[in-house]
């Protein structure tokens, strides 16, 4: 790489691990981590999970504590936002003018919920979950609710609705979904899903539309029904955030930055990685969109080994964890599509997906199934036929 400053944007689980595997590398230049968060980055697994029903507690939540950026000669400034990248000059702008001269850049901006297009979707007593100020005060609020309504079906809106759930409240859960997220795992997974939703006291509204958002409370849907509740919790999804990139005049693709497989993007001293980035893996074959925690921790190691001047590649199967109640779903797979998925019963509750796309497996999903789990990893990131 070019050498002198290096500059991270984004104060997430890519920007941490960037900056890491930099130091680890051995390279010595400057290191400045740039985080519109007003907290050090933190680990955002349990925000819809453990920390929202109160079974762990803000202090657990940092990936490092101030000693690492000391120790690592990291420099972290919070509450920095970003207003420009000029590329051509190698400078970032920050909001009220100030500019940073870099020499690499490694762009973590992440992604943002995606706001619900509807009238009251932006009202007061409508949450969303996505930093760990909007769970503290999420949790707050459900302290004093009795009820709550989820709209969405992804996973953060399945595991809030659990756990919302195991803290009293009565919670409906309204989805566009026939199934909880058939579009990225079948019906077969679906109808398993809506079981345990169902198991935990979770009312389901699937196929329904929503219309409006009335004083934050009731969501009214097409057709004329509706759901109420003290709060209301929107989990459909989220943005990108590739706009830096995209006018500095970088290629962008689906709103996210299309970089190699050492996370470079169309400027070799500008990488990006995480939600952000539209990388290439060099195990699929492809460039792939992937929104998991441990991706931005893979591509942040890449793209930090890379800014060193080290030889790294992101070619690992994405995957995941989601725990939902107490059952734990894992899924490995490619991510962009299936034309086949077999799901085998194993008893007592544990069942194995394999995805299959022209005969070739592209992902597995388990529940309880640990040794199918390992070999479905194998299997797609070998391109070996559908078991």
């Amino acid at each position: 790489m070019t050498g002198g400053r290096l500059v991270v944007v984004g104060g997430g689980p890519a920007g941490l691990e960037a900056a890491r595997a930099y130091r680890d590398a051995g390279a010595d230049g400057e290191v400045l981590l740039l985080s519109a968060d007003e907290h050090l980055p933190y680990n955002r697994p349990p925000l819809s999970k453990d920390f929202l029903r109160g079974e762990s507690e803000e202090d657990g939540l940092p990936l490092e504590d101030h000693d690492f950026y000391r120790d690592h000669d990291i420099t972290v400034r919070l509450r920095t936002r970003v207003q420009a990248l000029d590329a051509g000059r190698r400078v970032i702008i920050l909001d009220g003018g100030e500019t940073l001269k870099y020499g690499t850049c490694i762009l973590t901006t992440g992604a943002v919920p995606q706001p619900l297009p509807v009238p009251g979707a932006a009202g007061p007593g409508v949450r969303y979950l996505r930093s760990r100020r909007d769970a503290r005060e999420l949790r707050e609020a459900a302290a004093a609710a009795r009820s709550a309504v989820v709209v969405g079906s992804g996973f953060i809106g399945c595991e809030a609705a659990a756990s919302l759930a195991r803290r009293g409240l009565e919670v409906t859960l309204v989805s566009m979904e026939d199934l909880p997220q058939a579009a990225r795992l079948g019906d077969a997974a679906g109808q398993r899903l809506r079981g345990w939703l169902e198991d935990e006291g979770v009312q389901l509204r699937l196929g329904a539309e929503v219309e409006r958002i009335d004083a934050g409370r009731r969501v009214q849907l097409a057709g004329g029904r509706s759901a109420e509740g003290d709060l209301v919790l929107i989990a459909g999804g989220v943005d990108p955030q590739g706009a830096l990139a995209e006018h500095a005049g970088l290629a962008v693709e689906h709103g996210r930055v299309r970089v190699d497989a050492q996370m470079r993007s169309s400027r070799p001293d500008v990488l990006a990685a995480g939600d952000v980035a539209f990388a290439f893996n060099a195990a699929a074959g492809r460039h792939l969109m992937v929104e998991h925690w441990g991706e931005a921790l893979a591509m942040g190691q890449v793209a930090g080994s890379t800014a060193a001047g080290q030889e790294a590649f992101w070619a690992e199967v994405p995957g995941f964890w989601s725990t939902i109640g107490e059952r734990t779903l894992k899924y490995a797979a490619w991510g962009d599509g299936f034309d086949d998925a077999r799901l085998v019963d194993h008893g007592h509750g544990a069942f194995t997906v394999w995805y299959g796309r022209d005969g070739v497996t592209v992902g597995v999903l388990t529940h309880d199934a640990d040794q199918d789990y390992e070999r479905g990893r194998r299997l797609t990131e070998q391109r070996h036929p559908l078991p």
